[in-house]
């Protein structure tokens, strides 16, 4: 570690920096409080061990400094006076440790090597945050020119307040981009509250969405705090809006204008101050001129559009997009695309858009030893002619079995996935049902009908 030695007496001075030398570390010493002042604002350091009563600035002072660095380093105070409230004050200033004069030098070495311990495993953390970021689902992957488009629009619009509408078919990555929006914003230390609005039963919406008091109905034991209200300072996320029931619209419109909530039940409004993001899978234009959405919400969410394109659209990020999410899934060093495969998610029309991608990327790391074919098997074939030939039945397949019927052909490919993965699983029910990301029961129905011929089929993917 580097470290900065403020000692006023010289043999201890020398002392210690001989022996933490010794010890590996880099050690600037100093005998006079503002000179070690000079020192630290140059820096810089990993820790501070300093005398409280020094020539020039004393310890507290050296302390004060350090505190106002980034990184702070840590620091040790170094005092002869056993005085409780001179280490208490030096504790609640931000020092790590204080040692009473006079100590041996294991002392001090024990409380260093200890630091230095702790030094490492933040640096290591330090590092872990950063990579996980640089992989994290937050990135927007691709370097198509709908992408490149898209990064450059939200580049250009994050630093202002003023609300988007994020288009697009569902998986296409619309909470990605509010959240990549929110990261590059003037609210970016604020939070990110996201919230599906289809998800929230109607007779719950205003609830959830403004918050309620103690009593407002049956149940509401205590306050409860809306979405609006924990996202003050920060990015309200309204995802699915076309869900939003007209009745509730209102009152988002009135929430939006006045950037106040009243939570059910009463009490006075709530100022709050966010930046909102709304996305939609439908067209808000088409639906307010049906009145399935109120068109002054509409304009007043529509004030910056953004559309994203759907994987279709840029399927020449496939194979960074599949990159991407095995490193998500820590197998970048037991997983490589090939050729075959990458062809085989090229000619896919992926009407699920990089969701879906995403789930057949995770279906090839479980079952690696698995044909590309069943791998996509289940998927509909591209709507262009090229991968009817190669993804299609082919006759020397049994699940092919001489028929072109759709069902027949489909329940062959079923059978022989259920067959692998109870054979991999030595026989073992719920190990298969693990290998196939299945729930137990879902098996077991599956496994029924397949060896009952009369059981209904109609299920069957």
């Amino acid at each position: 570690m580097r470290i900065l030695l403020v000692e006023d007496e010289r043999m201890t001075r020398v002392s210690l920096t001989a022996t933490l030398r010794k010890e590996g570390h880099e050690v600037t010493p100093c005998a006079d409080g503002d000179v070690a002042l000079e020192a630290l604002r140059a820096g810089p350091f990993d820790l501070v061990l300093t005398d409280m009563n020094l020539p020039g600035a004393d310890g507290l002072e050296i302390l004060q400094e350090a505190s106002r660095m980034y990184p702070m380093p840590r620091v040790i105070i170094m005092t002869a006076y056993a005085s409780t409230e001179t280490a208490v004050q030096a504790l609640r200033m931000g020092a790590h440790d204080y040692v009473i004069k006079p100590f041996g030098s294991d002392e001090i070495l024990t409380r260093v090597r200890n630091l230095s311990i702790l030094h490492d495993v933040e640096l290591e953390n330090r590092a872990l945050k950063a990579r996980i970021a640089e992989a994290s689902e937050r990135r927007i992957v691709g370097t198509s020119q709908a992408i490149r488009r898209l990064k450059a629009t939200i580049d250009t619009i994050a630093p202002g307040e003023y609300n988007v509408l994020v288009q697009g078919a569902s998986g296409t990555g619309k909470e990605l981009v509010a959240r990549a929006i929110h990261d590059r914003s003037g609210q970016r230390n604020g939070p990110f509250v996201a919230v599906n609005c289809s998800a929230i039963p109607d007779t719950l919406v205003e609830s959830e969405l403004f918050g309620y008091r103690k009593g407002a109905f049956t149940g509401a034991d205590r306050d409860h705090q809306g979405y609006f209200a924990r996202a003050h300072g920060g990015t309200l996320f309204l995802d699915e809006i076309d869900d939003l029931p007209l009745a509730m619209q209102v009152k988002l419109l009135r929430a939006i204008q006045e950037r106040e909530v009243e939570p059910v039940g009463g009490g006075e409004p709530q100022p709050v101050d966010f930046r909102l993001i709304s996305a939609t899978k439908q067209d808000l234009r088409a639906l307010a001129d049906e009145g399935r959405f109120r068109e002054d919400l509409y304009y007043r969410l529509n004030v910056i559009p953004l559309t994203l394109p759907t994987l279709a659209e840029r399927k020449e990020d496939i194979p960074a997009l599949v990159e991407h999410f095995v490193v998500l899934h820590g197998k970048q060093n037991q997983f490589s695309l090939s050729a075959e495969r990458c062809e085989a998610l090229m000619d896919y029309d992926w009407p699920g858009n990089v969701r879906e991608l995403g789930n057949v990327v995770e279906r090839m790391l479980a079952l690696p030893e698995l044909p590309v074919e069943q791998v996509l098997h289940g998927l509909p074939r591209a709507r262009g002619g090229r991968s009817e030939s190669r993804s299609g039945p082919q006759h020397g397949d049994p699940a092919f079995a001489g028929t072109t019927e759709y069902r027949e052909y489909m329940q062959g490919c079923e059978d022989r996935l259920l067959e692998w993965a109870l054979s991999r699983a030595d026989g073992n029910i719920a190990g298969a049902a693990r290998l196939l990301g299945l729930p137990r029961s879902t098996l077991r129905s599956k496994l029924q009908r397949t060896r009952d011929p009369g059981a209904d089929s109609s299920d069957r993917v």
